[in-house]
């Protein structure tokens, strides 16, 4: 058995590597970007990439690298089931109401004067999102018609630009206040009001489609439970002050009493479906207390879960004491048949 991984610092393959080292399992670092990527893999049974969202380069490569060697039967994470809709909410949209899991309602339009006409006679408010975007980014609170109006004349129109530099600044600010973030991230901030990022930059406009999500008022927090293989794990996010939204927020409570075991129960319900070897659920609830999915990734910061107490396994029983999820990927994939 011998893994490749692509390596990038502050993501999963930090840990990939300590515990290959650590297990004493053979291993080699590559590039993906190499032309002779595929060569470079001859000699491996497992190939490893934790890609980015905001790394343009991965957005242009990851899925293709991915998908193109479990034609070649080699095993690879994430998979074609756990990774083809990341980052993309539109296709999670299909992905769930295809297999009937408990999504909030949501609406996409590819033409116009559709769109125009729901948003005529839909009820308000609304939650606007594009496709892409973690941590609430490019996500926006649709008061009235007038205001769905507008978006969806931008969406048809110039489109939306990758990265929102005045919302990005806005965030930095608030986070400076609550106390989250130092001066330096107002700096960072404000750099970036004049200098575009390059995943921005490289990247066309979002555009020719509009996505919404019907508003579940009365949610003080969101839920984000993650399941490997048979182990799920989670945290509360508290929602931002005078805000609607929660990821991303940096109020995390990891106390597990706070989580109902009706969360842990539906996220492995689902993946038992969906068959991901990595997907974190981001739960909220309906008016009735039930819970529903808003979107769903297989990818997700590393040290943000470094405080979860312990875990769930299928049959709900608690597991408690530390744990190294991007351990628990490795190992799946090495027993995997």
């Amino acid at each position: 058995m011998k893994i490749a991984i692509h390596h990038r610092e502050g993501s999963f393959s930090d840990r990939w590597i300590s515990y290959c080292e650590n297990n004493n399992i053979d291993y080699k670092l590559v590039n993906a970007f190499d032309t002779n990527i595929i060569d470079q893999l001859k000699d491996c049974n497992v190939f490893m990439w934790h890609h980015h969202q905001a790394h343009f380069e991965d957005v242009l490569v990851a899925k293709k690298v991915l998908a193109a060697l479990e034609h070649a039967n080699i095993k690879v994470f994430p998979d074609f089931k756990t990774g083809w809709h990341f980052d993309d909410k539109v296709a999670q949209k299909y992905l769930l109401e295809a297999i009937n899991a408990p999504l909030v309602p949501s609406y996409v339009f590819y033409d116009k004067e559709q769109a125009l006409a729901w948003a005529n006679s839909t009820d308000y408010p609304k939650v606007f999102k594009l496709k892409g975007g973690a941590s609430s980014a490019n996500v926006k609170l649709v008061r009235t018609k007038t205001d769905a109006y507008k978006l969806i004349k931008k969406a048809f129109g110039k489109g939306f630009p990758q990265f929102d530099a005045i919302a990005n600044f806005q965030e930095r600010l608030s986070r400076f206040k609550s106390g989250k973030d130092n001066f330096l991230g107002i700096l960072k901030g404000f750099y970036r009001l004049l200098v575009t990022p390059a995943f921005s930059k490289l990247q066309p406009p979002e555009k020719g489609y509009i996505y919404f999500q019907d508003f579940m008022p009365n949610n003080t927090c969101d839920i984000r439970l993650i399941v490997i293989g048979n182990r799920a794990f989670g945290i509360k996010r508290l929602v931002r002050e005078n805000d609607f939204r929660a990821s991303g927020s940096g109020n995390i409570i990891y106390d597990s009493s706070e989580i109902d075991i009706k969360f842990v129960q539906l996220a492995f319900k689902i993946n038992n479906v969906l068959k991901s070897s990595s997907v974190a659920f981001d739960f909220i609830v309906d008016d009735r207390d039930e819970p529903l999915v808003v979107e769903i990734s297989y990818g997700y910061a590393v040290e943000a879960y470094d405080n979860c107490p312990g875990y769930w396994s299928p049959d709900l029983v608690w597991h408690e004491g530390g744990f190294n999820p991007q351990s628990w990927m490795l190992e799946d994939i090495i027993n995997r048949n």
